[in-house]
């Protein structure tokens, strides 16, 4: 299955779907499984942030029980749409959706980076250790 390493809160906040989009600066062609891997690092700085802890909170979640290093979700890629427009609060995509408020809070959404899209988000019922790379990669998983 194909794997996409992120750092945290950005996996956990994705995974429970306070993320509609996970913001790459770059495009994939696949389309199909995905599963979601946090790596070791913790963007500590961005854990601080209130409205992230706030988000977090909401689902019982902190910086200290953050899971890293796992394999903690599966969906269905089906979209990778370029911003092809940026207002400094509000974002446009190719296909002229506009993202805005926590969407865009969440990402990064510069001219000429991607938004992926997922349906079928999942938890795992048990976070799987994996050791991430970057890019995409393959790992043997069974949903």
């Amino acid at each position: 299955m194909k794997v996409l390493s992120m750092i945290q809160p950005w996996a956990t906040l994705f995974v429970v779907r306070e993320a509609t989009y996970e913001t790459r600066s770059w495009k994939t062609n696949h389309r199909g499984p995905l599963a979601i891997h946090t790596s070791k690092k913790i963007d500590k700085k961005v854990c601080s942030h209130v409205a992230i802890q706030s988000l977090l909170g909401k689902h019982d979640y902190t910086i200290d029980t953050l899971p890293n290093g796992v394999i903690i979700a599966v969906c269905k890629l089906v979209n990778c749409l370029k911003v092809v427009e940026n207002n400094e609060t509000w974002a446009v995509l190719e296909d002229g959706r506009i993202v805005s408020g926590n969407d865009y809070f969440l990402g990064d959404y510069r001219v000429g980076n991607y938004a992926w899209e997922v349906e079928g988000m999942k938890g795992l019922d048990e976070c799987v250790p994996a050791k991430g790379q970057l890019g995409l990669w393959e790992f043997e998983l069974s949903e």
